[in-house]
C-alpha cells in the first residue's frame, strides 16, 4: 500500500483524486496539503477522504509514512516542491508543466537520481488508446516518412480565467496558452517525433487585457526537411484540438482519420484504398490501453513502483523535452529568430530568470482573486 500526499488541491487535484481512488488495494491518500487549508478540507469532504491536512508542504516531508507526494500546485513551484520531496525519500508525481525552466528540469532530475526515488511527469493524453495506437502506427513505418506535422492545440478561455490570482503572470504561471494548454500536445510531438532541428515562432496576446503572457502563439519546427506546424490559443471557440502527421504514403491522425493518395500518370491523386485498409487493419488490431488519463499515468506509476523499479513510462527526461520545446517556442517570439536546438546551459532561456527577463508583456495583470469558483468544472482538453 503506498501513502500519497497530495500538495495543492486546485482544479487538477480532482483528477488525480479521482485516479488515486481508482485503485484502493494499492494506495491511499493520507494527507493533503494546500496555502489554503480550507481548500483541502473541502476537498478531503467532497471524496471523503480521511487525512490530514496541512498549509505547508515542508510539514509532510519528515513523516516517514509518507511514500509519494503528488504536485498538483500552480507552476511557479513544481520544482521547488519536486525537489524537496525527493530529497526527502519521496516518490514524486507532478502536474505539468514539469518545471519553469530548463534549469529547473535538470535540478529536479538531478534530485531524482541521487535520491534513488521515482520521478514523473504528467503527460496523461499518452494513456489514451487512441493516442497510443496513433503512435504505434506511426512507429510501424506503413505510412511512411513524416513529411509535415500539424498540431492544433486550440482552447478557448474567458477573460476572467486570468483574474485567478496565480494566472496571467510570467513569474508564476511560467507563460501562457503555448505552456499551460499546448503543453499537452507539444509533449505528444515530442513524444512521436524527438527533438526538432530549428524552431521559428511568433507570440501574441488578442483576447486577454488582464494577463501579461500570450493567449496566442504559432510555430513552424523544422524537423530534417519536414515541417512541424504548431498552433496554441485559448481564443478558439470550440475548442478543436488535433495532431495530423503527413507522411509519404498516407496521412493519420488524433482524432483517427487515415486518408492514402496515390499518383496518376498526370500527377494528380487519386484515392489509394488498398494502403488505407492496410493502416486500418494494423490500428484497429492494436490493443486498448487499460486506464485511460490520469488514471493510467497514476497505474503504471503504481506498477513500476510494485515491481521495485524507478523508471516509469514518463520519466523527468521526457517532462525536459517539453519544456525545451517551449522554451525554444519562447526565444523565438522574443527575439523574432530562429532558434537551433538544443538549448545550451549558456543560454539566457535556459534560467527562469532569463525568461522573465526577455519574455514580452503584452499587458499588465489586472485582477487577482484567491478563487474562481466551479472547482470542477474544467476540461481537460480533446478525447480523441
Amino acid at each position: 500500500m503506498l501513502n500519497v500526499a497530495i500538495v495543492g488541491l486546485g482544479n487538477i487535484s480532482a483528477a488525480h483524486i479521482q485516479a488515486w481512488k481508482t485503485f484502493p488495494e494499492r494506495a491511499r491518500i493520507v494527507a493533503m496539503v494546500d496555502i489554503v487549508p480550507e481548500k483541502a478540507r473541502l476537498r478531503a469532504e467532497e471524496y471523503q477522504i480521511d487525512c490530514d491536512i496541512y498549509d505547508d508542504h515542508h510539514d509532510i516531508l519528515d513523516r516517514e509514512d509518507i511514500d509519494l507526494v503528488d504536485v498538483c500546485t500552480p507552476p511557479y513551484v513544481h520544482a521547488e516542491i519536486s525537489i524537496n520531496a525527493l530529497k526527502a525519500g519521496k516518490h514524486v508525481i507532478c502536474e505539468k508543466p514539469m518545471a519553469a525552466s530548463l534549469e529547473e528540469c535538470d535540478a529536479v532530475i538531478r534530485a531524482a537520481k541521487e535520491s534513488g526515488k521515482l520521478f514523473s511527469s504528467i503527460a496523461q493524453n499518452r494513456f489514451r488508446t487512441s493516442i497510443a495506437r496513433l503512435k504505434q502506427v506511426l512507429d510501424s513505418g506503413l505510412a511512411g516518412p513524416v513529411k509535415h506535422v500539424t498540431i492544433d492545440s486550440l482552447w478557448w478561455r474567458g477573460h476572467c480565467y486570468y483574474d485567478l490570482w496565480w494566472r496571467g503572470t510570467w513569474e508564476k504561471e511560467g507563460g501562457g496558452c503555448t505552456l499551460n494548454h499546448a503543453v499537452h500536445h507539444i509533449d505528444m510531438l515530442g513524444w512521436m517525433m524527438g527533438r526538432p532541428d530549428q524552431v521559428t515562432s511568433v507570440l501574441t496576446n488578442v483576447s486577454h487585457d488582464n494577463a501579461e503572457i500570450e493567449d496566442l502563439s504559432v510555430s513552424v519546427m523544422r524537423y530534417g526537411q519536414a515541417l512541424a506546424t504548431v498552433t496554441a490559443s485559448v481564443v478558439d471557440h470550440g475548442e478543436e484540438q488535433q495532431l495530423i502527421f503527413q507522411c509519404a504514403d498516407a496521412r493519420i491522425s488524433a482524432p483517427w482519420k487515415v486518408y492514402a493518395s496515390g499518383s496518376l500518370p498526370n500527377g494528380f491523386p487519386y484515392e489509394d484504398t488498398e494502403k488505407e485498409q492496410q493502416i486500418k487493419a494494423l490500428y484497429e488490431a492494436l490493443p486498448e490501453v487499460k486506464y485511460e488519463g490520469h488514471t493510467g499515468q497514476i497505474d503504471n506509476v503504481l506498477t513500476t513502483l510494485e515491481a521495485g523499479k524507478t523508471v516509469p513510462a514518463i520519466t523527468g527526461e521526457d517532462g525536459r523535452l517539453t519544456i525545451e520545446l517551449i522554451t525554444a517556442i519562447y526565444k523565438a517570439g522574443a527575439t523574432g529568430q530562429s532558434v537551433t536546438l538544443p538549448l545550451q546551459k549558456e543560454d539566457p532561456f535556459y534560467t527562469v530568470a532569463g525568461i522573465q527577463a526577455a519574455a514580452p508583456h503584452f499587458y499588465e495583470k489586472t485582477a487577482s482573486v484567491e478563487d474562481l469558483g466551479d472547482g470542477n468544472k474544467i476540461t481537460l482538453g480533446s478525447a480523441y
